[in-house]
This record gives structure tokens, C-alpha cells and sequence, in this order.
């Protein structure tokens, strides 16, 4: 008995120093000094403590009574730590999708209500500004404050002048990819003149294989198809891009069935150095990206001869967020992105809605709720104090943690860049390498195992990170 208990023993500090191994390794290798120096101490401890273990054994320690305790004592730890492998609390909810969130009335919302719209899309003295406020004069004069700072960035880069030019350029390049891809015949394709219009029959299993084939040869990391729930299209235009002003205010219909919801992986090493100018220069690329793929999906679907739009950054039908929960990439987190469990917060998004007749996905349960509820490190970090530490409460309807656009957008304004700094913090965000995929495997299953690594994340990487330098050619140094 006293040989099977220590058998036990030694190769459960064998596979833990073994693990513990790997996440120094794991450290050095993404240059997070704080973790792979306490994983390193905790390395030593394991490997003392085993060579103290044979050494016990060795003096016939585990013969007394005193041993035995120790070995039972061992073996109890042992299953303990198993118990983390054990799925509890799981949500129910979360298999609903967005809908499970519902939990009173719910209005559609305006577009031309959101910070970006307010910003950007209201000339002052024009007749659309004197109806917006006239409707709306609790946010003039926040909102001529903000405005008088500049678009939404504010002054672009204004955080790292005098060193910011080469970075302010690229994220600039990048943003126009989106403008360029925004005309109403990119967004709304029509089928090649060659095909004659004529319907190409595909059932809805071939349909979906298609589509979601082509989203992820373009460069979409994860994709998921849900059908369109009508409260996350927005009710009526706001963004005006093109001098298109007959259009704002006006309803936006729910014309498709349904969405191809697609997410992009952002750069670990640029979005790292958030708020700093290279995780904006990041947003910007995958942006681009984003927006390319969208148009030709959307231009794909067109040729097949079905109606489909486009949704990227300089045009949006939809809510992406509800979206993107609904066809099960991922859940809402504290902070209002939308948290998958292949990279976290660490995406942006896009969409094609179509009436291409497809196989919707299912909502998905990773443990989002539960964690963000424990976790709160994005709160704690963030700089303008805009995500809430409170449960969720009820926010048009919706049970949700609830962000503060309005200081967000004005620390935009103040840093000039888009700040990503929650997106750093998250603990969902760290690159997945085996450590970090283990870990995640345990938080999607375990609520226990949510609190611990919650608990270890601010050990290993700090309650407050700092921010890591960029790759050389997009240093602000």
C-alpha cells in the first residue's frame, strides 16, 4: 500500500514540475519575466520537494505512521486537483445565445445614437444635428466637448509624440482599405455579369461547407453562422461615410435570414503594447482584413445568386457582438467584446448576411459569465474607469455589464489611439500555447478552476500589467 501511495505520489510532482516546466518555457518565450521567474521558483520547490520525497523514502520514512499520513495526505491533494477536471457550473443560459440574456423589453438600437455616429456624423448646424439633439440635448454638450478634440482617436498617436509619426502612418494606410471597400456596390454586391444572375443550387449543408471554407481560406480565424435575430440589426442609419445623407435616419429593414459572423486573431506582440500607438496600428490592420474578407464573401454569395451585404468597419447593418454570441464563437465579457475560447477578447469582427439558405451553429458555454464575474482585471486596469466592477443589470432590456461609452471614447480622445488596454489585461488573451490551453480547457469546465486561475493570472502577471514594447518596425521609442 505504502509503495502504490508513493508511486502516486511521485508522478503527480513529476506530471506538475513537468507542466510547470513547460509554463517558464511558455514565459521566456512570450518575455514575461514576473511569470517565468515565479514559475521558475515554483519549478525548484517541485524539484526539491521530489528529491526530498525519494530521500524519505529511501530512510524508511512512509514505514511509520507519521508517512503513512503524509502519502494519504498527498493522495488527497492529488484528487483534489482532479476534482478541477470535473465540469460544474455550467450556464444554461449561455446555450441560448444573446436571446438568453433577454430578460425584459428590448428596443433596437439606433445607430445614430452610438459615441462613433455622434462624433463623427454631425456637422454642427446642419439639419441633422438640430434634430439629433433636439431629440437627444442630454449629450450636446458632452458630445461638442468631445467633438472639439478631434475624430475618434482625438490627435492620432498624441501618446507617444514626438515619436509616433511612422506608426500614425500605418495605422492611416490601413484604415482606408475599409473606405475603399464602404461604396453601396461593394457592400451590396450584384452577381458578375457573366453568370447572367442565374441561381447556382446548393443545398444548405454544401452552402454552409462553402462559405465557411472561403471565410477561413481569406483569413477569418473562426466563423459560425446564426440565424438573424431581428433586435440586433440596427433600427435606423447613422454613419454617413459617403455623403450620403438622404440615408441617415433611415430604418434599416431585416431584409436576410441569416449571418455569417467571422472573427480575426489580432497580433499578441501588438496588442500588448496597449494603449500605446501599436495595438491601434493593429485594430487598424485587422480591420482591413476584415473588411476585405466580408466584401468578397459577400461578392462570392452575390455571384451564386443570392442577396448578401457586407459588414466591416465602414458599414454595419448589425449589432456584431449579439451576432457573434449567437453563432457560437464566443461570449460576452465584462467589458462588452465578445470573448471566444481560442483567443479571447483578442479579435476584432465581421459579417456577411445573406438569404443563402444555411445550417446555423449553436450558441456556445465557456464559462464567460462566471469568470468575468470573478475575474474583474479589466475593470481594475482600466484607465478611464469606464467598465463596471457590479453584477449585470438590466440594460434596455438585456441582462449585461453595462460599459461606459462616454469616457471610453473621451480617453480615445485624450491618448489618440483606440486604447485596447482591457483586451491586454484579459486573462482569455494570452497566446495559446500548451500551458495556456490547459488552463483554458479547466476554466471552460470548472467553476473552481475559474477562481483559481483568476486568482493566478494576477500572481504570475501582475493585478495591473504593463504594457510590453513592439516589434522594431513599429517601435515609439
Amino acid at each position: 500500500m505504502v509503495d502504490v501511495l508513493f508511486f502516486m505520489e511521485a508522478l503527480f510532482l513529476a506530471v506538475v514540475a513537468l507542466l510547470t516546466f513547460a509554463f517558464v518555457i511558455s514565459s521566456m518565450w512570450e518575455r514575461e519575466r514576473r511569470a517565468a521567474f515565479i514559475g521558475g521558483l515554483i519549478l525548484a520547490i517541485l524539484l526539491g520537494g521530489g528529491t526530498g520525497l525519494f530521500g524519505l523514502k529511501a530512510g524508511g520514512f512512509f514505514q511509520s505512521a507519521p508517512g503513512f499520513l503524509t502519502l494519504l495526505a498527498g493522495l488527497v491533494i492529488q484528487l483534489a486537483a482532479l476534482f478541477l477536471f470535473i465540469p460544474i457550473g455550467r450556464n444554461p443560459r449561455a446555450l441560448q445565445g444573446a436571446k438568453g440574456l433577454i430578460v425584459g423589453g428590448v428596443k433596437r438600437f439606433d445607430e445614430r445614437e452610438q459615441v462613433f455616429s455622434r462624433n463623427r456624423a454631425l456637422p454642427p448646424g446642419s439639419e441633422q444635428y438640430r434634430m439629433f439633439y433636439g431629440e437627444h440635448p442630454q449629450w450636446e454638450e458632452h458630445d461638442s466637448r468631445r467633438r472639439a478634440r478631434g475624430g475618434p482617436l482625438g490627435v492620432p498617436g498624441r501618446i507617444d509624440k514626438p515619436h509616433e509619426g511612422p506608426n500614425v502612418a500605418a495605422l492611416f494606410a490601413s484604415f482606408s482599405i475599409p473606405q475603399h471597400l464602404g461604396s453601396s456596390h461593394l457592400v451590396e454586391p450584384q452577381a458578375h455579369p457573366y453568370l447572367h444572375e442565374q441561381r447556382i443550387s446548393l443545398s444548405p449543408k454544401e452552402a454552409t461547407s462553402r462559405v465557411k471554407g472561403l471565410a477561413l481560406h481569406l483569413g477569418a480565424n473562426l466563423v459560425g453562422i446564426t440565424e438573424i435575430n431581428p433586435l440586433w440589426v440596427y433600427s435606423r442609419r447613422g454613419e454617413i461615410f459617403w455623403d450620403n445623407w438622404d440615408d441617415w435616419g433611415k430604418e434599416i429593414g431585416t431584409l436576410h435570414s441569416y449571418a455569417i459572423v467571422f472573427a480575426m486573431e489580432m497580433s499578441r506582440d501588438m496588442v500588448w503594447t496597449a494603449p500605446h500607438t501599436a495595438s491601434v496600428v493593429e485594430s487598424a490592420v485587422v480591420y482591413a482584413k476584415g473588411a476585405f474578407v466580408a466584401t468578397e464573401l459577400a461578392a462570392f454569395i452575390a455571384n451564386l445568386g443570392y442577396s448578401a451585404t457586407a459588414n466591416h468597419l465602414r458599414h454595419y447593418d448589425v449589432l456584431l457582438v449579439p451576432m457573434a454570441v449567437d453563432a457560437g464563437l464566443g461570449e460576452l465579457g465584462r467589458f462588452g467584446y465578445l470573448i471566444t475560447k481560442e483567443f479571447g477578447p483578442r479579435v476584432r469582427l465581421g459579417c456577411v448576411t445573406t438569404d443563402l439558405p444555411l445550417i446555423p451553429d449553436s450558441p456556445v458555454d465557456i464559462g464567460v459569465e462566471d469568470f468575468c464575474g470573478a475575474c474583474e482585471k479589466c475593470a481594475r486596469c482600466c484607465p478611464s474607469n469606464s467598465i463596471p466592477f457590479e453584477r449585470p443589470r438590466e440594460v434596455n432590456g438585456i441582462l449585461r455589464w453595462k460599459l461606459n461609452a462616454e469616457t471610453c471614447f473621451d480617453y480615445w480622445g485624450r491618448i489618440g489611439t483606440d486604447c485596447n488596454l482591457c483586451m491586454r489585461v484579459c486573462p482569455w488573451s494570452h497566446p495559446r500555447t500548451l500551458p495556456h490551453r490547459l488552463i483554458t480547457e479547466l476554466v471552460v469546465r470548472n467553476r473552481i478552476a475559474r477562481r483559481i486561475f483568476s486568482f493566478m493570472d494576477d500572481l504570475f502577471y501582475g493585478k495591473k500589467p504593463r504594457p510590453s514594447s513592439p516589434p522594431n518596425w513599429a517601435s515609439h521609442e
